[in-house]
C-alpha cells in the first residue's frame, strides 16, 4: 500500500555545521515552513548565545517554537512535542512542508517515538544527586549509571551532568532504569514521511575550528553583556535548564569571577566541542539519515537534490 502521509524534513546536525543558512536557502526556494527544534531558542532574551537567527534571518525566514518560553520557566522536550506537531499540523493542512531544523536530538526523538511515562522531578533526589557530585564528581555518577542502567550510561556522555541526573532520578523514583521505561513504550506510526538531513563537515577539525570562531564571535558580539543582563534578575540562577545552555553556564560563572576571560574562551569552546560530540553520537544512531559534507561549496544544491528526490 502507498505510504499517503504528507512530508517533513528533518535538517540536522551538530552545533556550527550551517544548518540556518542552508534551512533558510530551503524556505526561499521550495516555500517549506521552518519549525525551529532547539533548546536554547525557545527562550526569550537569549539570542547571541544560542545562536538565534537575526530580525533579518527571521523576515526572511520565519521561524516557529523560537522565543516561546522566559528563561526563567523550564520547557521539556513533551511540551517541544506537543507544540511541533501543532505546527506541523497546521503547516500540512494549508498544503506546505514543515522543515524542521536544529540540534537539540532528543527533541527529534520525542517527536517521533513519543513521550515515555518518565517519573517527574524529584527535588528530593536531585539535591541528593547534586550532593553526590559535588563530593564524588560526574564520574561517580556516571558510574552509579552503569550499574542501574548501562544502556543510558553508554548514551549520556560522562561529562553532562544534567542527563546522568535526570537518568538516576528516573531510576530512584521509578525503580526502573530510562531505557527500560523508553522500550515499554507503546510504538505508534508518526503521521509524517520523514526525510531525515544531517549537515557535517567530513573533517573533524573542520568543525572544532568553525566551533571556535564561532564562540570568539559570540564573545565579541556582546554574549558577557546578555548574560550579565539574565544574571542581574532575581529569578534566574543556574539551576534552572535556561541557564545550562552551553556558553550560558560559562559566561556566567566568568562573571561570578571563578577564571578569567582567556578561561571563558577556553571553557566555552570545549564545553561547545562536547556538544557536538553528543550531537553525532545521537546521529550516527538515526536510522535512514542523508549525510552532506557541510564544508563543501554546494550543500544547499545537494540538499536540494535530495528534497526532490524524495518528493518532499
Amino acid at each position: 500500500m502507498a505510504d499517503t502521509r504528507p512530508w517533513a524534513i528533518f535538517l540536522m546536525g551538530p552545533t556550527a555545521a550551517g544548518k540556518t543558512d542552508t534551512a533558510i536557502a530551503l524556505h526561499e526556494q521550495l516555500g517549506h515552513e521552518l519549525i525551529s527544534v532547539d533548546s536554547a531558542m525557545v527562550y526569550r532574551g537569549m539570542n547571541i548565545g544560542s545562536a538565534k537567527p537575526s530580525a533579518e534571518e527571521l523576515a526572511r525566514a520565519p521561524h516557529r517554537l523560537i522565543d516561546l518560553r522566559d528563561p526563567s520557566e523550564p520547557y521539556s522536550a513533551a511540551e517541544f512535542r506537543a507544540d511541533a506537531l501543532a505546527e506541523m499540523r497546521q503547516i500540512s493542512a494549508a498544503g506546505k512542508v514543515p522543515l524542521l531544523v536544529g540540534g537539540t536530538m532528543l527533541y527529534y526523538k520525542c517527536l517521533v517515538e513519543g513521550v515515555a511515562n518518565m517519573p517527574a522531578a524529584t527535588p528530593a533526589i536531585r539535591e541528593q544527586l547534586a550532593l553526590k557530585r559535588e563530593a564524588e564528581g560526574l564520574e561517580a555518577l556516571h558510574r552509579a549509571l552503569a550499574e542501574v542502567d548501562p544502556v543510558s550510561a553508554r548514551r549520556i556522555h560522562p561529562n553532562d551532568p544534567q542527563r546522568l541526573m535526570r537518568a538516576l532520578e528516573v531510576y530512584y523514583a521509578s525503580g526502573k532504569s530510562m531505557s527500560t521505561l523508553w522500550d515499554e513504550q507503546q510504538p505508534e506510526t508518526f503521521p509524517w514521511r520523514v526525510l531525515s538531513i544531517a549537515l557535517s563537515p567530513a573533517d573533524r577539525g573542520v568543525l572544532h575550528a568553525r566551533i571556535e570562531k564561532r564562540f570568539t564571535a559570540m564573545l565579541s558580539e556582546g554574549l558577557i553583556d546578555e548574560v550579565a543582563a539574565l544574571k542581574k534578575r532575581d529569578d534566574l540562577h543556574l539551576g534552572l535548564p535556561s541557564m545550562k545552555s552551553v556558553g550560558y553556564r560559562q559566561v556566567w560563572e566568568y562573571l561570578d569571577g571563578k577564571y578569567d576571560y582567556p578561561t571563558l574562551k577556553e571553557r566555552g569552546v570545549i564545553a561547545t566541542r562536547q556538544l557536538a560530540k553528543r550531537q553525532l553520537t545521537w546521529l550516527r544512531s538515526w536510522s535512514n539519515l542523508n549525510w552532506i559534507d557541510s564544508q563543501q561549496t554546494d550543500v544547499v544544491d545537494k540538499t536540494l537534490k535530495f528534497v526532490r528526490e524524495s518528493g518532499a
